[in-house]
């Protein structure tokens, strides 16, 4: 019998097109986020706040071009990921991108406009009409391509990021007889690192809830699968690159997809903080302002109403250890997916698993019966890649000299190569799966030459049975010897056991010496507890 997984494909439906498209999406502001039926996640907008939270799922391409355009600009991307690999990781461009940190640090900068309209000691920003603080969100939700281009035209003239988004909020609001008496209120008391630790919180959450954890989800359950229908299958286990005591496939299957599921939850529990203290961490130019404001309490309401979770304790930034926490759990979740990947690797190798081909494609230039294991290949260099710049992230990200130096500034806008490269891996691994068929008369041919194997169910037996040295004898009987069934089962007929006890041995093959095995397969949803 030939299982196969075939029939398997990504349920992620989004389909990716040409150009920015704005959708409404992400956020409803009256529930708590939940990636898994099982799962209720730190990631939430406050449904105690009036404030809704709204962002676009931005599709980000090469807008306006043609495929000949493309296909130039595939070959001259200095990374991959942007190139070759472009199709399969640009659902993270509109959360990790620099379009994506623009986007973000208008929505932090208008939200702080419209929080600050709501405090009622603030008395020099009123609280807005219902039509201004729709032309607002409207400058968030129509928030395109050109207007990051915009932003980037500023930047040039202020040589500043932040300032420039700054002043492009001034530019759009000019017009507006409402929003122009307050246009000093944009970025009121923040410095620039109030706004970005915000916005890479946002980049972060909106990333992760969108597309890692449904690939990490798609990916699980897709071994899982595995560990269900190849429960039953058994297989010669190996430790230390020898034969030992018989398992069964889908078992070993399920050993990975519980392993991946726990690092998963793990993430899913990672709280994205934020802070939004001012310049050094001690509201002072806030109190300066208004000395009768509780602006702690102001800050933990605004970065809590985002959907992060407030951190009181901070410099001039947020001092990123969520971050490092954040990125370590990923990278063990990838080390997990590497072992699985060299596994599958060895699988095939021996000739337990078979590969489906595909009509036209080639696996040696030279050598034309090779079918190579090359999705598998693939995910274990870019789980490699992802995960050096995964461990760079986590080391150097919590590390800032005295209340801040900018050396984090640069880092972080690399974290969305880290990212790109860890959903490929789990993307080609995912293919690789569905390529899969399980050769049982390979797995067959190995149990029936390693009739040794079954040493051990009878030297524990006759340990059972008080009968003297039995472990050195099956040690006489096995170790560095050719052992066949015959010599086994005449072996067991001399044994001075209870009559029952030796059919129980006789009855043994290493076909059907494999424990709870099958059980611990077929429990594998339950263990995992993704949900359906």
């Amino acid at each position: 019998m030939e299982l196969n997984f075939s029939s398997m494909a990504l349920t992620n439906t989004k389909v990716p097109c040409f150009g920015l498209i704005p959708t409404g999406r992400l956020l409803n502001p009256s529930k708590s986020l939940c990636f898994t039926s099982h799962h209720h996640l730190p990631f939430s907008v406050s449904s105690t706040d009036s404030l809704k939270l709204m962002t676009s799922r931005k599709v980000i391409a090469m807008a306006g071009s043609s495929s000949r355009d493309l296909e130039m600009s595939n070959l001259t991307a200095l990374s991959p990921l942007d190139g070759r690999y472009w199709g399969k990781v640009k659902e993270l461009a509109s959360s990790m991108s620099e379009f994506g940190l623009i986007y973000f640090r208008v929505l932090v900068e208008i939200k702080w406009l419209i929080k600050l309209s709501n405090i009622p000691e603030v008395t020099e920003v009123p609280s807005f009409s219902k039509e201004a603080e729709s032309y607002l969100q409207g400058i968030i939700d129509g928030f395109s391509i050109d207007d990051a281009l915009e932003v980037k035209k500023i930047e040039k003239v202020t040589n500043h990021d932040v300032k420039a988004v700054e002043y492009f909020l001034k530019q759009k609001c000019e017009s507006h007889p409402e929003i122009a008496k307050v246009l000093e209120f944009f970025h009121f008391a923040c410095t620039s690192e109030d706004i970005n630790n915000l916005s890479h919180g946002l980049m972060l959450q909106d990333a992760i809830s969108s597309v890692i954890l449904p690939a990490m989800d798609e990916l699980i359950k897709s071994i899982s699968l595995m560990a269900k229908n190849f429960a039953y299958v058994p297989m010669l286990s190996r430790t230390h690159g020898q034969p030992a005591s018989p398992t069964t496939l889908g078992k070993e299957m399920a050993i990975f997809a519980v392993r991946l599921s726990e690092e998963r939850r793990c993430l899913s529990e990672t709280k994205i903080k934020g802070k939004f203290a001012g310049a050094v961490g001690n509201y002072n130019a806030h109190i300066s302002a208004y000395s009768n404001i509780d602006w702690p309490h102001v800050a933990e309401e605004f970065v809590t109403s985002l959907g992060l979770t407030f951190n009181p304790y901070v410099t001039q930034i947020e001092p990123h250890d969520y971050m490092a926490r954040l990125f370590n759990t990923i990278s063990q979740f990838n080390n997990i997916l590497i072992d699985f990947d060299r596994d599958i690797w060895s699988y095939i190798s021996v000739g337990y698993f078979k590969q489906i081909t595909k009509a036209g494609e080639i696996g040696s230039s030279t050598m034309p019966h090779k079918v190579n294991p090359i999705d598998f290949e693939n995910s274990e260099g870019n789980l490699g890649k992802a995960n050096a710049e995964l461990a760079f992230l986590s080391m150097k990200l919590p590390i800032s000299r005295m209340q801040r130096d900018l050396t984090d500034s640069t880092v972080l806008r690399n974290m969305g190569g880290a990212l790109g490269h860890s959903l490929l891996a789990y993307k080609s691994a995912i293919q690789g799966i569905g390529k899969l068929q399980v050769n049982e008369a390979r797995l067959k041919e190995d149990l029936d030459q390693t009739w040794e194997v079954l040493a051990e169910p009878i030297q524990t037996v006759m340990r059972r049975y008080g009968v003297p040295e039995p472990y050195e004898k099956l040690k006489e009987l096995t170790r560095g010897r050719a052992v066949n069934e015959e010599s086994i089962r005449k072996f067991i007929k001399g044994l001075e056991l209870p009559e029952e006890a030796k059919d129980q041995l006789l009855k043994l093959t290493p076909h059907t010496y494999v424990g709870a095995a099958a059980a611990l397969a077929l429990a594998v949803d339950e263990a995992v507890n993704l949900g359906d």
